[in-house]
């Protein structure tokens, strides 16, 4: 299995080909028995949303980590795919601005993914 970082910054620089908007990666270690980390990004348009995801899982298994679970929620607006210690959220903009993810998990320490993108 692939240490969290690697997949992070797979995850990371595939939603960046894809020119995903926002990316942001939150450490919830200590916070959330659901995962360790989320890596949260937004499409503009349900296409770009489908590419992302696409993409993202695409490169995920080019180094041989799958989703234990997918889940595309509200047609495809919010797609979230779970790595285990890593859920990755696909969001349609509206969505991410109306739910508000990041912000419930405001405490989580926001990684510095500058060097990955």
């Amino acid at each position: 299995m692939k240490d969290n970082q690697t997949i992070l910054e797979t995850a990371v620089k595939a939603a960046d080909t894809k020119k995903a908007l926002d990316i942001e990666v939150i450490n919830l270690i200590g916070l959330s028995s659901i995962a360790d980390y989320f890596l949260i990004v937004s499409g503009s348009n349900d296409r770009q949303v489908a590419a992302i995801t696409m993409e993202i899982e695409d490169k995920l298994t080019l180094i041989g980590v799958e989703p234990k679970h997918k889940e595309g929620i509200r047609g495809g607006r919010w797609i979230a795919l779970d790595y285990g210690d890593i859920i990755v959220h696909i969001f349609h903009q509206e969505e991410r601005e109306f739910y508000g993810l990041g912000k419930i998990w405001a405490e989580g320490e926001r990684l510095d993914i500058s060097d990955w993108i």
